[in-house]
């Protein structure tokens, strides 16, 4: 039996449904403009998606280009070591992708990217994506890390575009304290860039600092994050507010203050972008996944939140019989 070459469709079927293709994705964002695709801007969308089309020959095969998803849409400067994406490839294309090799699609596809993705790019991983998988909508949580270093011993000229400098030393414990203070269900518009049409609803589920003792974040002031989704520029305000905390000039209940008045303050800073790094994003089990396709994708309502933090904490005082100040 004579193998395939690149222009054949070996097990293409007329009018088969494309094949939906997971890939996960690290990436430096230092030299790009952002994830989205802009005209005239270097983009990690854009260099994705011009990789995809040449290794699958989309223009040669008269296929329309390919078109990611991708799980989290991160800002100009902001790196990724765990980003995700899928694409629906033509069943030809993907058929030939593995050209004369023995190899399966999705190895050839992952070893032929890493021969036309510039050095700051790197494809990690290529499967089929399995039924009622969507890189974005599925999700249930994504993770990310921003690192700091007050500690002039420990600041790495080779680290100057990963982590954050600061001169003032930060009081980890009171930026822990107060961060635990605004977790749960909350509109966090004080904490977002608004957009048209878009909530500002989200669940936060982790909101941690630490100075790990070990390590390569060693000596560093390290913030995990954690929520269903992030609007945009929350990660970056949230730590914003934290390092206000950190440094003196806040007390530990603003960051939850802000969050109860729910309009941005002049005095929290968006942190600058290089400090931080999506890490990872976490799907359901696979019969799981388009179910929670649906619930992602409705709308969230005002009415489904949790108490305020404030008024929680002071609930929590009352029933222990402390009256506070």
């Amino acid at each position: 039996m004579t193998a395939p070459t690149p222009d054949a469709t070996p097990t293409a079927t007329p009018d088969a449904p494309p094949v939906r293709v997971r890939v996960d994705l690290a990436y430096d964002g230092t030299d790009f403009a952002g994830w989205a695709r802009q005209p005239g801007l270097r983009t990690v969308q854009g260099v994705v998606e011009d990789g995809l089309a040449l290794v699958l020959r989309s223009e040669h095969r008269g296929d329309a280009l390919p078109r990611v998803t991708v799980a989290g849409r991160t800002d100009a400067g902001v790196h990724a070591r765990g980003q995700v994406l899928h694409v629906d490839v033509p069943p030809g294309a993907w058929a030939a992708v593995p050209g004369r090799s023995d190899r399966t699609p999705e190895e050839s596809l992952l070893t032929r990217l890493g021969g036309v993705l510039p050095p700051d790019v790197v494809a990690t991983r290529v499967r089929v994506a399995p039924e009622g998988f969507d890189a974005r909508f599925s999700a249930v949580a994504r993770r990310y890390a921003y690192r700091v270093c007050d500690d002039p011993a420990l600041r790495d000229p080779l680290r100057r575009a990963h982590v954050l400098w600061t001169r003032r030393p930060l009081d980890v414990a009171a930026m822990h304290e107060a961060a635990g203070r605004v977790l749960g269900r909350h509109d966090f518009a004080a904490y977002c860039k608004p957009r048209p049409g878009a909530t500002t609803i989200r669940t936060l589920d982790e909101l941690t600092w630490e100075r790990p003792a070990d390590g390569p974040d060693a000596g560093l002031v390290v913030a995990t994050v954690r929520a269903d989704a992030f609007c945009h520029s929350m990660v970056r305000a949230l730590v914003g507010a934290s390092l206000a905390v950190g440094e003196g000039r806040r007390s530990v209940d603003w960051p939850a203050e802000l969050l109860v008045g729910g309009r941005r303050d002049p005095g929290s800073a968006v942190v600058a972008a290089h400090g931080l790094t999506l890490e990872e994003v976490v799907y359901p089990p696979d019969a799981e996944l388009a179910e929670r396709q649906l619930r992602t994708r409705a709308l969230r309502s005002a009415d489904d939140v949790h108490a305020p933090p404030l008024a929680a904490r002071a609930a929590e005082a009352s029933a222990a019989g402390d009256d506070g100040e």
